[in-house]
């Protein structure tokens, strides 16, 4: 009888394992400093880089104010938006708000955190080259 039910453990529990992979902490961007090279660079400048990184890699950029930026990105039935803020010598990534991608308070999708790496990225990329 138990042998009849082993191949359901077994499943179930990859199952379970599968799942639990797919999600990984939120990864949030603090206090990001400004390239070395980069010369002294205004809050023009700043958004100019976020905004230009952002579009570059398919996220909608919005100035809401003076220092911050709120960036949406959606592909296929997800969506994940973050906030950036930003003065002259830092900036930040932080998660907003997200759709379809299993966030619960503190994991999601890893996914998201590799579009926000990537937007990092993008960001010192054009940051450096300023």
């Amino acid at each position: 009888m138990i042998r009849r039910f082993l191949p359901v453990a077994f499943l179930l529990a990859f199952l379970a394992v599968a799942s639990g992979c797919r999600t990984a902490p939120v990864y949030n961007v603090s206090n990001a400093p400004i390239p070395a090279g980069a010369g002294g660079v205004s809050m023009d400048d700043m958004k100019s880089a976020i905004v230009g990184a952002g579009a570059g890699l398919g996220w909608q950029m919005k100035a809401v104010e003076p220092g911050k930026v709120l960036g949406t990105l959606n592909l296929r039935s997800h969506m994940a938006q973050v906030s950036i803020t930003y003065n002259t010598e830092t900036y930040n990534i932080r998660y907003q708000n997200s759709a379809n991608l299993k966030y619960n308070g503190e994991t999601i999708h890893q996914n998201y955190n590799g579009w926000v790496q990537r937007l990092d990225g993008a960001i010192q990329s054009r940051l450096a080259s300023m």
